[in-house]
């Protein structure tokens, strides 16, 4: 019992030491939903070119959030190139987004896979929190006035006729 006293200071000094040490946790006010502005974004891609969100107005964009690690990726990178190539010239913009990757990764993967379209990085998942990424594959198709008007989880077949129509009716 006379050490009780003690017990409990030393409770409350671990517990107001844990608040100090936890890292702040970011909240953010948007996330991306359909039918509502798409969060704005500013990433360098795996060249160094910096893109903007805000730049892309006018044009139709999608966003996919992908991973090298990814096996279900992987295997609709091809399509995906494909629909990138195909609406070439036109108000459209692909992005790939770097999800819980290392960009070192991406190297040795674009000399395995073509990949012709950017891939932002974003530093600590940034993106991924301000979109509600649950996993990859997930995309967003934002049109030209930066409303997200399609999300789509899981892999898609980006080269067949439903995929080119759901991209069509934004252009």
């Amino acid at each position: 019992m006379k050490y009780k006293g003690p017990v409990l200071l030393i409770l409350i000094a671990i517990a107001i030491a844990t608040l100090f040490l936890i890292p702040e946790t970011k909240v953010y006010k948007e996330i991306a939903s359909v039918d509502q502005p798409a969060p704005d974004f500013e990433y360098a891609d795996s060249t160094g070119k910096i893109w903007k969100l805000a730049d892309l107005k006018g044009k139709v964009v999608l966003v996919n959030f992908w991973a090298t690690w990814c096996a279900t990726c992987k295997a609709e990178m091809p399509q995906k190139e494909l629909l990138y190539r195909k609406m070439e010239g036109r108000p459209f913009q692909m992005l790939g987004m770097l999800f819980r990757d290392d960009p070192d990764n991406l190297p040795d993967y674009f000399k395995q896979n073509k990949v012709s379209f950017p891939t932002l990085i974003s530093p600590d998942n940034d993106s991924a929190k301000r979109f509600g990424i649950t996993g990859v594959p997930e995309t967003f198709i934002i049109d030209k006035d930066g409303v997200v008007r399609e999300k789509l989880v899981g892999p898609q077949e980006w080269n067949s006729e439903e995929s080119l129509a759901i991209i069509e009716k934004y252009l």
